[in-house]
């Protein structure tokens, strides 16, 4: 059976993470940067975790995990190194129909984390199902050797003109050959060479051509 793939919009939502150590610190980090309010309850915290906590930007309980801990959570993280605290954390979490994931333990999750490469706001993440995470992470390597910087600030430049694209022009076929055109295998392949400033000028251009199309539908 397949997984289901989406993307989880995390701002302000409560997420819990059990565990204070190094693979802990790496997963609240990654939360924090979707804009996710963090708990951590862990007996102890790392340097940076507890830097963190000092300057609140995560909640903090120290001690031992208990169920009163999902109070009011969305997603859960174990990141424990003891067998019978991930375990009870996923039962618990199963339990209450949340979103659980047990570090490096497929059975004990209802989401798996994917390997993630980020470019600006484009996202391409890479998941084996919890069967090889090492696998994963060989394939966002190659990925972000293939895919840089230039990818996230591209999707900047047209992220508007495709908004104007798609709310001036009125003629369905057209609307769909200009949406193509700012993705077109030209494009792509001065995207590729990282070659934005000749790119900067189509987007230009397929501005400025959303517009004559928008007179044109209504005159």
């Amino acid at each position: 059976m397949g997984h289901y793939a989406i993307a989880l919009e995390l701002t302000g939502k409560t997420c819990l993470v059990v565990g204070g150590g190094q693979v802990a610190e790496r997963k609240i980090r990654s939360l924090l940067d979707c804009g996710a309010c963090v708990r951590v309850v862990s007996p102890e915290l790392t340097a940076g975790l507890k830097e963190m906590a000092e300057g609140e930007l995560i909640g903090y309980r120290r001690g031992w995990y208990s169920k009163s801990d999902l109070v009011d959570v969305f997603l859960v993280i174990s990141a424990t190194n003891s067998e019978a605290v991930n375990r009870q954390v996923a039962a618990d979490c199963f339990d209450r129909n949340l979103l659980v994931n047990v570090v490096d333990e497929p059975a004990l999750c209802n989401f798996y984390v994917p390997a993630v490469v980020k470019r600006g706001r484009l996202t391409i993440a890479v998941t084996t199902g919890g069967r090889s995470p090492l696998l994963a992470r060989k394939i966002r390597e190659e990925l972000e050797l293939a895919y840089g910087s230039q990818y996230g600030e591209f999707l900047d430049l047209i992220a508007g003109v495709r908004s104007d694209i798609i709310n001036k022009v009125s003629d369905s076929k057209v609307k769909k050959e200009m949406l193509e055109t700012l993705v077109c295998d030209e494009v792509m392949d001065l995207l590729k060479k990282d070659r934005l400033d000749l790119l900067k000028g189509r987007i230009i251009s397929a501005n400025r051509g959303s517009g004559t199309q928008s007179q044109n539908s209504s005159g």
